[in-house]
């Protein structure tokens, strides 16, 4: 018998081969039981792996006609610390399995609108889980049956940002609908005005500054502030860096020049140092490219004013400001880049998305709100770069502006700028997509912790003085060419006088 099972499936069910010649295939270790009445044929393979991947189709034949609801229907019908809670017309016992409790509650069980997850098992919709989820529960076990009001707020934020105010709309009817069905009407009366402040046309007393900032017009995107809060954490328990940097009347011209060109080029504007020169210190556009040369010229425009790189913000709303205005000056000589003006469509880099259009502003005030303890130079310098990377608030040009909010910082505070040069791009790319993608911040801070280092120990007191040194130290070197060859970023006083450039 085992064997048969064996070749055709890997769970037995007793009900089906019988209650004896399962036990005694148990004994011989052919089966390995899962729970009441389940047994597996896989004995290499630990029986919670099991449970996991065919808990639907166990709760469908071991509690048919079962609904899974509350916290399991939010969670998408996935057990969450060993726990799936469903409703049932009949049982109301809990069911152990390897690995899985499962909690029942009595209730109606299956409505029209519940989604079928396996046979025996449906999973309550949306709006189900919405009035469902309201009702109060203690926790059990560490874990409560149902939301707490603060997760019901920050998943109707989410059902708006991923999928619209029209079918929150949408969801808000069928609710309407069903609550009465279900005696869910107390639900529904709780529920309905926290969907009216989501949307912006009621007003309650919000539980997250999520919803709060929704009720003030100004929505934001939780999942960026999780990054944020990441990033300043780690900032928090840095000892503070005191890089003081004199910038001199030649550095003034030619350290400007040089953090113009190398933030262009990390953004695919390739130029030549001389080209790029005959563009930023002489003020000659070719004809050939000239938004690209636009763009360097406008970089250079606001990173060479001292009084402009003194400015720094002391609100959200003063960053946004500077950050438009900044813009405006960047991207003149791009107009379809709404040079000045928030993106109106959602941008992307790889797999990627940022934050979409509606949140940018509101985005950028929380953010920025967060970090108002934050006093060493470095770190808001930092934090504000990674804030505005992160925003992308606009249609192009997001990388450039990131890095002027972040030299503004250092200028202000009398501090060695940040500068990015060619053969240290991939690795500045790489720690942002680390922060970004993984919530690492450590590597973001120690590439910019030493690109600081590289720029303060600089010869930039002219053209030639610094190319020359860049070329020394590896810095327009191909990032590719520069790891393969070996041929890493080093610092300019530990760069041999003889290296080639």
């Amino acid at each position: 018998m085992a064997e048969n099972v064996r070749n055709t499936d890997d769970l037995v069910f007793s009900s089906d081969q019988g209650y004896d010649a399962v036990s005694r295939a148990a004994r011989r270790g052919d089966l390995v039981s899962l729970g009441p009445g389940v047994y597996t044929t896989r004995t290499d393979e630990p029986p919670e792996r099991v449970v996991q991947r065919n808990l639907h189709r166990i709760v469908g034949r071991l509690v048919p006609d079962a609904v899974v609801t509350d916290r399991s229907a939010y969670a998408g019908g996935i057990a969450q610390h060993g726990q799936l809670f469903i409703e049932h017309p009949r049982r109301s016992r809990d069911l152990a399995l390897a690995g899985v409790m499962v909690r029942p509650r009595r209730g109606l069980g299956h409505h029209a609108g519940d989604i079928s997850l396996a046979p025996g098992l449906w999973m309550s919709g949306t709006p189900r889980a919405l009035l469902e989820n309201m009702r109060p529960s203690r926790a059990r076990r560490g874990v409560r049956r149902t939301l707490s009001s603060e997760e019901i707020e920050l998943w109707l934020d989410r059902i708006v940002r991923t999928q619209g105010e029209d079918r929150l709309r949408a969801y808000r009817t069928e609710a309407q609908h069903i609550a009465p069905v279900l005696n869910l009407e107390r639900e529904l009366e709780r529920l309905d005005p926290l969907i009216g402040a989501t949307l912006g046309t009621r007003q309650v007393a919000a539980r997250t500054r999520v919803l709060r900032g929704r009720q003030v017009g100004s929505p934001f995107d939780p999942h960026r502030m999780v990054l944020v809060d990441r990033l300043l954490q780690h900032l928090d328990g840095l000892a503070p860096e005191d890089r003081p940097y004199d910038m001199g009347a030649a550095r003034a011209r030619f350290l400007p020049f040089f953090e113009a060109y190398f933030s262009n080029f990390i953004e695919g504007t390739e130029f030549t140092i001389e080209e790029a020169a005959q563009i930023a210190l002489r003020h000659d556009i070719p004809a050939s490219r000239p938004e690209d040369a636009h763009d360097i010229a406008g970089t250079y425009e606001i990173v060479s004013d001292q009084a402009e790189m003194r400015r720094i913000p002391g609100s959200g709303d003063e960053l946004v400001e500077l950050l438009r205005n900044r813009h405006a000056i960047l991207m003149a000589g791009r107009p379809t880049a709404r040079p000045g003006e928030f993106k109106e469509r959602e941008n992307r880099a790889g797999a990627t998305t940022f934050v979409a259009p509606a949140l940018v502003e509101g985005t950028l005030i929380e953010g920025f709100a967060r970090a108002a303890g934050l006093d060493d130079p470095f770190a808001r310098a930092v934090f504000l770069m990674f804030l505005v990377s992160e925003v992308h608030p606009f249609a192009d040009g997001n990388g450039r502006i990131a890095r002027v909010m972040m030299n503004a910082e250092l200028v202000a505070a009398g501090q060695a700028r940040i500068v990015i040069p060619t053969g240290y791009r991939d690795n500045y790319l790489d720690a942002l997509r680390a922060l970004s993608r993984n919530e690492n911040p450590r590597p973001i801070v120690r590439v910019l912790d030493f690109v600081q280092r590289y720029v303060a120990e600089m010869d930039w007191s002219s053209v030639e003085a610094a190319t020359l040194l860049l070329a020394r130290t590896n810095a327009l070197r191909d990032p590719a060419d520069g790891d393969r060859m070996g041929h890493r970023l080093v610092l300019p006083s530990r760069a041999e006088p003889d290296e080639a450039g």
